[in-house]
Formats: C-alpha cells, sequence, structure tokens
C-alpha cells in the first residue's frame, strides 16, 4: 500500500487562511479554535484549499488635524 497518496499538505492560500485566523484571534484577544474548528477543505492540487477564509473586519480611523 502506497501511504505517499494520502498525504496532504496546506496550500499557500490555505496557510494564508490560518494566519488570517491568527492575527483576527490576536487583534480581537479570542479564541482561535472556533474559527479553525469551522474551516472547509478541500484538496486540491494545490493542497488543501480552506474554502471558507476568515474575513477581518477593519474599523476607520479618522485623523483630526
Amino acid at each position: 500500500m502506497n501511504n505517499e497518496s494520502k498525504d496532504m499538505f496546506l496550500s499557500d492560500q490555505a496557510l494564508g487562511a490560518v494566519m488570517m485566523a491568527l492575527q483576527n484571534s490576536l487583534m480581537e484577544q479570542s479564541d482561535i479554535v472556533p474559527v479553525l474548528k469551522g474551516f472547509k477543505m478541500r484538496m486540491s492540487e494545490g493542497g488543501l484549499m480552506v474554502m471558507n477564509p476568515p474575513t477581518i473586519k477593519l474599523s476607520t480611523i479618522s485623523e483630526e488635524n
């Protein structure tokens, strides 16, 4: 039996999704585990892809002159 066919790795997109989840967790001081557990992943030629990557909401900061 060839075990290489069962090996999986993160694509660059999936790695970016993990990093975005980590950054968001640090900014909001929240638990990252539910976000990671909620990832829907699919295998592609480039590796595992996250089908529902996290989004980061930025607040607008106004400058007083």
